[in-house]
């Protein structure tokens, strides 16, 4: 617990009711921010009004989460600051290059940071144009994915969805086909057409893309797999699924 002060910071955690209250006043963006359970009195009150107001979602946790992550005094609120600046996904849109057609990798229950940074990663290399992330179920953008991205989620735009049905609704609206990779298709990634605007869907590790967000798919696409293990880590499939779409466009 290195590098706390009185002002209530360490690292990218902010703690303290006061700091935090700033903080959000800010317009800052917070990846997580822990509230001690069952605080109670009228700062914690206001300070929860004032979340509701800004739209910042807290979390309950027992005082001693609170205190194994940090030492200083967080009167029950510590907050975890966001790693980078997110973006509104119209602006991922917009920063496509009219000569280029659009690539996007939207993450569906993806938690594992080290497969998260490595899909981000993937991404970058084949000149995807921005990733999608939920608000919830998702891993957190933090020091250790982008360690893991090697620094491609420092150059590639993340927008965080409140909905990835809204989201994905827009984006087909916008003329985009949404890809589903799962291995219980029939149809084999190589035989789509990936040289059209894509949106391609990674999801959880262990129950792959969820049925609300299967339902709104153009396609379903399987790697097809040879060996006795049936299926890829996630970040493997990504890869294979997003220079399949490289391979396509440049052919």
């Amino acid at each position: 617990m290195e590098n706390e002060n009185k002002s209530g910071s360490k690292g990218n955690l902010i703690f303290g009711l006061r700091p935090v209250i700033e903080v959000i006043e800010s317009g800052k963006q917070i990846e997580k921010l822990y509230v001690k359970k069952g605080a109670e009195g009228q700062l914690m009150n206001d300070f929860k009004d004032l979340c509701y107001r800004a739209h910042v979602r807290y979390q309950e946790v027992p005082v001693e989460k609170l205190n194994r992550l940090t030492r200083g005094n967080h009167q029950g609120v510590v907050a975890q600051m966001a790693a980078i600046d997110y973006v509104a996904l119209e602006d991922i849109l917009e920063r496509v290059p009219e000569d280029e057609t659009p690539l996007i990798v939207l993450f569906d229950g993806v938690t594992d940071v080290r497969n998260f940074g490595a899909i981000a990663r993937s991404a970058e290399c084949a000149g995807a144009h921005g990733l999608i992330v939920p608000l919830k179920n998702s891993a957190p953008v933090n020091a250790e994915a982008i360690r893991s991205s090697a620094g491609a989620l420092t150059r590639i735009p993340v927008h965080r969805a409140g909905s990835l049905r809204n989201t994905l609704k827009a984006l087909a609206a916008e003329g985009m086909q949404i890809v589903a990779a799962t291995e219980k298709s029939r149809k084999l990634l190589y035989d789509a057409d990936l040289t059209k605007p894509t949106v391609i869907v990674m999801g959880n590790e262990e129950k792959g893309v969820s049925k609300e967000i299967m339902k709104l798919c153009d396609e379903q696409l399987a790697i097809p797999m040879i060996g006795a293990i049936e299926s890829l880590n996630v970040s493997a499939a990504a890869a294979v699924m997003l220079f399949e779409v490289v391979r396509q466009r440049i052919g």
